[in-house]
């Protein structure tokens, strides 16, 4: 079967990729001003940053590998929901972690000081609220991941439908995508 890739699955792996690499590299690697790798070391263990970030990457690297296996092609429902479902838990828990507190101070004076310590001398452009704020790489990394999660939707739901009309036993293209 021949795949043609649509530009939405492009962008989704693109977006995908980031993500990957800010999960990789934003505890380990200086990017100045936008991360402190020496206070986010001072108060996290060695062995709990590699933890996390064998955890993150590899399953960064499960949705992209799910999502270039079917790229082009019909994507199966459990791929679908895969897709869905684990990058939402990941935009979830950074909900929990960051703009909860930020917005509506659910669990902010857990993490001021923490946060303070690790993220206090980062570029952010956002204003302090309830002792913390975003800081640009979180903020961008966030958003690209929300990205990724519409464009999944978006390739799972509203691409998948408009590319395929089945008319009783036969199925008709429509766009040049799939017959």
């Amino acid at each position: 079967m021949n795949r043609e890739i649509r530009l939405s699955e492009k962008i989704l792996l693109l977006g995908l990729f980031f993500v990957f690499l800010f999960m990789l590299l934003h505890d380990w690697v200086p990017l100045d001003p936008f991360n402190d790798v020496h206070a986010v070391s001072a108060e996290t263990s060695i062995g709990r940053l590699i933890i996390t970030s064998l955890i993150n990457t590899g399953q960064m690297l499960v949705i992209m590998v799910i999502l270039l296996s079917y790229m082009g092609k019909k994507y199966p429902i459990w791929a679908q929901l895969w897709l869905i479902i684990h990058q939402s838990c990941i935009f979830i828990g950074a909900m929990l972690s960051w703009w909860i507190p930020y917005f509506f101070g659910i669990g902010a004076a857990d993490k001021v000081g923490r946060y303070t310590k690790m993220f206090g001398n980062t570029h952010s452009f956002l204003p302090v609220r309830n002792g913390i704020v975003p800081n640009t790489i979180h903020t961008i990394f966030h958003l690209t991941l929300f990205l990724c999660i519409a464009l999944t939707i978006y390739l799972s739901f509203i691409m998948q439908k408009k590319s395929i009309i089945k008319k009783g036993k036969d199925t008709v293209r429509v766009d040049n995508k799939f017959t």
